[in-house]
């Protein structure tokens, strides 16, 4: 027997002895003399068949053994395995797996009783006495993490309950308004009573049909930006010459501040606004496809607007602006695809046993790091990406994106990951690696990364398996009171899940209230979206994320596009694959800008998740690569739901409670779920395609079809104490073609229909949501699992800002909305089709 010595005791305890195997080898340390121990040679290791026991002579003790991943955080309830008294442990293995590791750990307290333990202190959870081994177990601390960026949380002592008081935004200046806003903070606003300018919204894009323009927050680096006036809205411009100004961005107390203009062109560009609509007065900005898009680690530069109409080099009251708040007027991005501004180092950090990549354990992890840390006297904290990947994968296998976000500013770690025995060892190496980079950053690389790790800042991204995991990951760290030391659920900033299975359903694989991202490719021959295997079917983890959510769905992507190495495993119509180079130049955007929004509260980031590809695809993606986009705001920011189908189940009634009406045709409001184990269209499955969840999952929606000749429509009553849309920002739904139909098939492309609001003085006005570049996208064309072709069901986000509404002196009144009606057919858009509809609620910006 080889003897070692023993790694350093958990404070306040005395650990000895450390035993290590994988079966062949048996390490054992010696103890300190003073701890009263197992008979020497006493402690044995035995293997029958799948079944390992380890054994030892009881001795004087007392003391427990501990199993722990971890030799810095042995002392945990769920890692004791027996103590003086029980002189055995076994546990089934599995051959190949990782090294386990056993510690000795002195007097641990006994009990007859949970009396026994109790510590007098609530808020560290309710201390028990344990039934098998007589010893106290701590309590799980109290979680007060309410999921809500705005509020403070803590445990009160006293009562051992929860307190959550509003985050204190108040800037303390007169000039400005200012709130948080969920999931992104405190935010101010200029005060419009303040006399410095008027807020307006005036960068943006032109429209081929009505409302002809569109407001927007992002623009692609080289594009040129447009400014657009209504007259109906502003009607003091009509006549006027401005002097039109692009700034360097300022907050909203820099507004407030100093109202004087300076154009980073160099000099404003005059412009005179004339009588008429909005496209007498759209205009391409001079030189804005020259506008740098570089602000340090940003993704992009934002920029306000200002129109001088007085012409004295200042902003005055009654002037508009374009980002009289903390958010710019518009924001200019660079090629995401492309490194960021900083150079990157990396190191391996390798456990005892063979790498795993070579077919050893699972202690292995790659750090990816800002390579400015290498300088002693760098200062500063930078934001944790942790990459956990899929089973047969390897750590190694996401370079290409760990490098990516450090250039970025992001420290990235990727690690091994117990895939094998399921989703709930996956998981623990997520919560344990988070757990180890943190508390052992003083001596991993050296200490390069010491005290520049954000650990409040922290975001988890998985593959397959270990995409399954972080869900499941988050999920014991909030119904389970998984003992993390370094960090709490609060912590954990976002979730992005690629080709996740669904192994354990939603009882354990559940994203909660984190912002959660999945990455998903129409081609994916291993977690296919097949209909009969709920395993495989990604989406359910994204239906039950509650917080902010967006789906990224590539077509022609396969499962490892997303890593370096797994096999080819493409599954599609022949000439459609986009390949792997491809499928990493979309993953390295929406990561990247994923990380950006919601772990450094970059709001334009979102304008990649919402806007269709068609009309806003980022720079560096190929023109013919389609993507789909899913996207829905936290609870807090869905300001009215109209209707989610999670109530109300017959179809002439909103979940809100207002009354539907409809002529389109086959209408049903059921479960999205296939049912039948085929994607093939009989006629006798409504939500045929559906692969959004299981029996136990909540997704409800509303489906029918439209046929040339007979156009249709599906209107939905608001409901009285609800008919004020004026403080919200967007109409938001969204809808999917249904696969294999034959009106689908008989019309396959982008699908279009016409959106309208009516108020209580009957007046409407209409949308197309053509107008905003494609459509609801076709199904992928891949084939199998029954007779035609297409796979499952593609929901994608349109969202109308309501203000579009009005344009050009539209006469409707957005405080007393009566109704909303979908209309389809030819002169709405599509001539025939099978769509179904879901979420249809108001959100604010």
């Amino acid at each position: 027997m080889t003897r070692h010595r023993a790694p350093a005791a958990p404070s306040g305890r005395n650990a000895c002895y450390l035993l290590v195997f994988p079966l062949a080898a048996l390490l054992l340390a010696s103890p300190p003399a003073a701890l009263a121990d197992p008979a020497p040679g006493s402690v044995r290791v035995t293997r029958t068949g799948n079944t390992v026991r380890v054994s030892w002579q009881a001795g004087s003790g007392p003391y427990g053994v501990y199993r722990s991943p971890d030799p810095t955080d042995v002392v945990r309830p769920a890692w004791l395995a027996g103590a003086t008294q029980q002189t055995f442990y076994e546990e089934p293995v599995a051959a190949g797996i990782a090294p386990i590791s056993f510690y000795l750990v002195d007097d641990p307290q006994r009990c007859v009783s949970a009396a026994d333990c109790d510590n007098g202190i609530n808020c560290d959870g309710v201390e028990t006495c344990g039934t098998v081994t007589p010893v106290c177990l701590p309590g799980a601390p109290i979680s007060c993490n309410d999921g809500d960026d705005c509020t403070a949380d803590r445990c009160v002592e006293a009562t051992g309950g929860c307190e959550y008081a509003s985050l204190g935004c108040d800037d303390g200046d007169p000039c400005t308004i200012d709130s948080c806003r969920p999931g992104g903070g405190c935010f101010a606003v200029v005060d419009p009573d303040a006399g410095i300018g008027t807020a307006a919204e005036l960068a943006g894009r032109s429209l081929p049909s009505y409302p002809h323009f569109e407001f927007t927050a992002a623009a692609n680096q080289g594009t040129p930006v447009e400014l657009a006036v209504d007259p109906s809205a502003h009607p003091a411009v009509t006549g006027q010459t401005c002097d039109v100004y692009v700034l360097a961005k300022r907050s909203a107390a820099e507004w407030c501040a100093g109202t004087a203009l300076a154009d980073v062109r160099g000099a404003p560009e005059a412009r005179t606004f004339v009588a008429g609509g909005v496209r007498d007065n759209t205009f391409a900005l001079a030189g804005s496809a020259s506008l740098s898009p570089v602000d340090g680690t940003a993704i992009g530069r934002g920029y306000d607007l200002a129109l001088d109409c007085n012409r004295n080099g200042t902003l005055d009251a009654g002037e508009l602006a374009d980002g009289l708040s903390d958010g710019p007027g518009f924001t200019v991005l660079r090629d995401l695809t492309q490194p960021g501004p900083l150079a990157v180092s990396q190191f391996d950090d390798i456990g005892p046993e063979p790498p795993h990549c070579s077919g050893g354990g699972n202690d292995d992890m790659r750090i990816y790091y800002p390579s400015v840390l290498n300088d002693p006297g760098t200062t500063g904290t930078y934001p944790l990406a942790v990459i956990s990947h899929g089973n047969g994968h390897c750590y190694d296998w996401y370079d290409f994106l760990g490098r990516h976000l450090a250039s970025f500013g992001f420290i990235a770690m990727s690690h091994d990951n117990n895939t094998v025995p399921g989703i709930e060892t996956a998981s623990t190496t997520t919560l344990t690696f988070t757990d180890k980079i943190l508390a052992q950053q003083a001596t991993l690389g050296g200490g390069v990364l010491n005290g520049h790790i954000d650990d409040t800042r922290i975001a988890w991204i998985g593959h397959s398996r270990g995409g399954e995991g972080v869900a499941r990951a988050y999920d014991r760290l909030v119904d389970e009171a998984w003992p993390a030391t370094q960090y709490s659920a609060r912590d954990i900033a976002v979730i992005s899940s690629i080709a996740p299975t669904d192994f354990l359903g939603p009882a354990q694989s559940d994203p909660h209230g984190v912002p959660y991202h999945l990455l998903y490719g129409s081609a994916d021959g291993d977690v296919c979206g097949c209909p009969n295997n709920a395993v495989a079917q990604s989406f359910g983890l994204y239906e039950r994320a509650t917080g902010a959510r967006q789906s990224t769905y590539v077509h022609g992507a396969d499962h490892n596009d997303f890593n370096c190495c797994g096999f080819e495993d493409f599954s599609g119509p022949a000439g459609s694959a986009i390949g792997r180079e491809e499928a990493q130049r979309v993953q390295k955007v929406v990561q990247l800008a994923l990380l950006k929004q919601f772990v450094e509260r970059f709001a334009p980031a979102k304008d990649i998740f919402w806007r269709q590809w068609e009309a806003f695809r980022p720079l560096g993606v190929a023109a013919g690569t389609v993507v789909v986009n899913e996207l829905r705001e936290p609870p807090a920011r869905r300001s009215f739901v109209v209707d989610d189908f999670q109530a109300q189940p017959a179809p002439g009634t909103s979940s809100s409670g207002g009354a539907v009406t409809a002529t389109v045709a086959a209408l049903a409001e059921q479960r999205e779920q296939e049912t039948g184990g085929s994607f093939e269209w009989t006629g006798s499955e409504p939500m045929n395609g559906m692969t959004r969840g299981r029996n136990e999952d909540l997704g409800r929606g509303v489906v029918f079809e439209f046929a040339q000749g007979s156009p249709g429509f599906y209107e939905l009553d608001v409901i009285p104490l609800a008919r004020d849309f004026r403080d919200d920002t967007f109409l938001s739904f969204r809808a999917t073609q249904m696969t294999r139909h034959p009106r689908t098939i008989a019309a396959l492309g982008d699908l279009t229909f016409t959106v309208t609001l009516a108020d209580t003085g009957g007046r409407r006005s209409s949308i197309g949501i053509g107008a905003f570049g494609g459509g609801i996208e076709e199904p992928y064309q891949r084939t199998g699992y029954g007779a035609g072709t297409g796979w499952q069901n593609e929901f994608e986000t349109i969202r109308i800002r309501l203000t579009d509404f009005l344009r050009d002196g539209a006469n409707l009144d957005l405080g007393n909305v009566l109704s909303i009606r979908f209309d389809f057919g030819a002169v709405y858009g599509s001539a025939e089709g099978r769509v179904a509809l879901d979420d249809i609620e108001l959100v604010k910006e």
